[in-house]
């Protein structure tokens, strides 16, 4: 029996293409190379140039992506299976390594065949784009599934940080609270043992108004000038007996209380009731100052929690008519804590840019992954400018950052699948490829310009969805 004929047989054995016709089958049997391996051995190299398809006849093969030790995914191939580049696939490199697990047999062939094959066997053709869209399907939703998880690992790290700092302040400023509300019952629980008279008394409240209104509009004083006022007004307050002026003075210089404001105090309420009428204007003071901070701290949380549930679309429709500079904003809310060191962000956005159809969580993604990359360009400092205009039937989205750029022989590789030019563990895991098959399943657009100092992404996306 003839080479031929053997490989034809066993091409007949294989499930996947066994019913095509047997011209193709025959054609098929010519043009591929019987290849054995043992146990271990390579079959195909990571980063090595994507030109061969496969068949296998024998043995179990394991592909995985071996450069990336945070991805310990492994994909077991058997006999039967169809495996390599295959037509119309935009593979230029292999983004894992085909490893022979046990000793094995395969049919290989070149992918320099696939413009005769087309010729000559267009229904093997068809089968074989029929098993790379189920495959891409395949990987695509584990793909995506994997980066949406690591893309929300680095999100709740970041959104922890930036949470953990006005809650580490709003439980500072309560238990201050405290310890100011009781210095405020004390002080007033000696005032009322004194026998004031009723001038003094409304004297302390008038100084005490005048006090709480400097605190409501602050003035903002620098480090060197507050330092100053503080030693004249602990020089003062020494110089007028009153107890413990070191816990006075801080809070009366921030809120620009000046020694006339203090002889005016003094004047009126006397000698006497100066100590505990200052306590009392400073414990209320104090109060006045944190109860603010705690508003603020909380208010930044609940900032936060707002901005989580709207970047995710919680209890949304999937798809609807949204805001892009909305899920831009929020995004922007996500990602402060990698933006506001040294980075400047400029928004120009169009204000009548009229709201799209389309799947909000994962345009979020899409800005996501986008304003995460220009980030990382930009480590030293630099500014992000994001654009929005209206483009015919479209809106334009342009991002772009002042980093390095990216070199001009990796630019048409950006989104091919598995691509990345950062190191491992770093950025958010989720690729420009992602990016690009969110942008196709919106039917828009994307494209790169870059240069040192200046990179920008365009993408274009339909007002409407089409309805088939």
């Amino acid at each position: 029996m003839s080479d031929t004929n053997r490989i034809l047989e066993e091409l007949q054995m294989v499930p996947a293409i066994a019913d095509l016709p047997e011209d193709q089958l025959i054609w098929l049997a010519r043009n591929l190379k019987e290849v054995t391996f043992a146990a271990g051995e390579i079959v195909a190299q990571e980063g090595g140039p994507a030109d061969t398809f496969s068949i296998l006849l024998g043995g179990e093969f394991h592909f995985r992506r071996e450069s990336d030790s945070q991805d310990t995914r492994v994909y077991i191939s058997k006999p039967g299976d169809i495996v390599g580049k295959l037509p119309y696939s935009r593979l230029t490199q292999w983004p894992g390594t085909f490893r022979a697990l046990t000793p094995g047999r395969l049919l290989s062939g070149s992918t320099d065949l696939f413009p005769e094959m087309t010729r000559v066997a267009p229904q093997l053709v068809q089968r074989l784009v029929s098993i790379m869209s189920d495959r891409i399907r395949s990987t695509t939703k584990e793909d995506q599934q994997r980066d949406r998880m690591a893309a929300l690992g680095k999100l709740s790290a970041g959104l922890a940080h930036e949470l953990n700092n006005p809650a580490a302040s709003a439980k500072r400023a309560a238990l201050a609270l405290s310890e100011a509300q009781d210095a405020l019952r004390d002080a007033t629980s000696r005032l009322d043992n004194r026998e004031l008279t009723p001038e003094q008394r409304k004297a302390i409240s008038h100084f005490e108004r005048q006090a709480l209104q400097h605190i409501q509009a602050p003035v903002l004083l620098d480090s060197l000038t507050q330092s100053e006022q503080e030693e004249e007004i602990t020089s003062w307050l020494k110089k007028n007996a009153v107890r413990e002026p070191w816990k006075l003075a801080p809070v009366l210089a921030e809120a620009t209380l000046d020694i006339p404001w203090l002889e005016a105090l003094h004047q009126k309420v006397g000698q006497e009731a100066l100590t505990d009428g200052l306590s009392r204007i400073v414990s209320q003071v104090l109060a006045k100052k944190l109860t603010k901070e705690i508003e603020s701290s909380t208010g930044r949380i609940s900032e936060l929690v707002k901005a989580i549930k709207e970047y995710s679309y919680m209890d949304q429709a999937p798809i609807q008519e949204i805001d892009v500079h909305h899920g831009i904003d929020n995004t922007l809310v996500m990602l402060r804590y990698k933006l506001k060191h040294g980075i400047e962000v400029e928004r120009i956005f169009d204000p009548n840019l009229p709201r799209i159809c389309a799947y909000g969580s994962e345009l979020n993604q899409v800005w996501t992954n986008l304003i995460d990359n220009a980030a990382d360009a930009m480590k030293q400092g630099g500014k992000l400018t994001i654009r929005t205009l209206l483009d015919s039937d479209c809106v334009l989205i342009d991002i772009a950052d002042t980093g390095a750029g990216i070199p001009d022989e990796i630019q048409h590789k950006i989104f091919e699948p598995f691509f990345t030019t950062k190191k491992m563990g770093e950025g958010m895991g989720l690729g420009l490829d992602s990016v690009w098959r969110i942008v196709q399943k919106h039917h828009g657009s994307i494209r790169v310009e870059s240069r040192p100092g200046d990179t920008r992404f365009q993408i274009r996306l339909p007002l409407k969805q089409p309805t088939t």
